[in-house]
């Protein structure tokens, strides 16, 4: 096996449980170090899965055991501390989105590429079970030429459960750039780069009573569009909508992602999710079919930072979460916005190429070199 990278993680709020508790299972990583400005919350997060030091932010930019920083602080922190990861000598690896605008996403990216280091953004969910099924399935034509789709993400927002939901209302917050990242990341891989787009943006309920604990009753402004929809035309030319929004009072019934083929449906699972069901339907079918997954299940967040690591120590091949496509992500993220106040269609700024698929004939935990 190769040697092990350092990680040090920076932010230990509520996603660090989830990519802690999976790194124990991809060899790859050594969580080495935690940081957070919140002294108690780093200490707890490293009793709880075993991660031998806590430091300072400081400390842990400036330890030279440390390779990789992963950054899970909160969006409008994303680009400062992947810049001073940079700076350091260091990858960084980043939660969803690159940045709160295209200029802080060419700054990262640029300074990177000055040092050649590496830059990787979630999200991972991309390389699960089921979105690798669902676009091996569009490969092979299983459903003919893609059409048509319809991506939906339709929920009342997070102020009922999340602990301090005040930053998904904030600049480089709302449901597109929160889920965004999720489904249009599904969609590239799905499909290749988009042609155009164009979209409609709203504030929908401008103010926000958190429910949760422990901020019950605090108000919230929301300074960023909480319902965002659009249109989308691929360059293999499928024509589809795309809504996010925290604004409506239940959830979609339908599948999250529908692709419409010339020969068939497909049925693509939850974007934010590793191994949900895919299910298709034919011409002449009676009813929907199950898709037997073509990759390894389990995996969770953690496993786009395993991908990145393993190219650092393998080959040097490009990771699968890259800098570039998390770019390519945000540019269309921004373009709904700006496309909603200027009434026109947009394209994207940069080429697009979907990742490399995963590999199917290695055991679970361990990612090609």
């Amino acid at each position: 096996m190769a040697e092990r990278v350092k990680v040090g993680v920076v932010g230990c709020g509520a996603i660090s449980g989830a990519y802690l508790s999976m790194a124990k299972n991809l060899p790859i990583l050594d969580m080495a170090a935690v940081a957070d400005i919140d002294t108690a919350k780093a200490q707890a997060r490293a009793d709880e899965f075993g991660v031998p030091r806590v430091l300072s932010v400081e400390q842990l930019l400036a330890d030279p055991e440390i390779e990789v920083v992963l950054n899970l602080t909160v969006p409008k922190a994303h680009v400062a501390i992947g810049l001073a990861a940079i700076e350091a000598g260091k990858h960084t690896f980043a939660e969803k989105p690159l940045g709160v605008d295209r200029a802080e996403g060419r700054l990262l990216l640029a300074a990177a590429n000055a040092k050649g280091l590496r830059v990787g953004c979630a999200p991972d969910t991309f390389l699960g079970a089921g979105l690798q099924t669902s676009a091996k399935a569009v490969r092979d034509g299983l459903i003919g030429r893609p059409l048509a789709f319809t991506a939906f993400m339709m929920c009342r927002g997070h102020e009922s459960w999340h602990p301090s939901p005040e930053f998904y209302y904030e600049v480089g917050g709302g449901p597109m750039f929160d889920m965004g990242p999720y489904y249009l990341t599904a969609l590239l891989n799905l499909m290749g780069p988009v042609k155009r787009f164009v979209g409609g943006a709203s504030i929908a309920i401008p103010e926000r009573l958190i429910t949760s604990q422990p901020k019950h009753g605090k108000r919230i402004t929301v300074d960023t569009p909480d319902h965002v929809t659009g249109i989308m035309e691929f360059e293999n030319g499928a024509v589809g909508t795309i809504i996010q929004t925290f604004a409506t009072q239940f959830a979609t019934a339908g599948p999250p992602i529908t692709l419409y083929g010339e020969e068939g449906t497909l049925m693509v699972p939850d974007p934010n999710g590793f191994d949900g069901e895919v299910k298709v339907r034919r011409a002449g079918d009676d009813d929907w079919q199950v898709v037997p997954h073509a990759y390894p299940t389990g995996y969770g967040r953690a496993v786009g930072l395993a991908d990145m690591c393993t190219a650092i120590r393998g080959s040097g091949r490009a990771h699968r979460c890259s800098g570039e496509q998390a770019f390519y992500v945000l540019d269309l993220m921004q373009g709904f916005l700006d496309s909603s106040a200027a009434g026109a269609y947009r394209q994207p700024e940069l080429a697009y190429a979907p990742a490399a698929p995963m590999p199917t004939d290695l055991p679970y935990g361990t990612l090609d070199a």
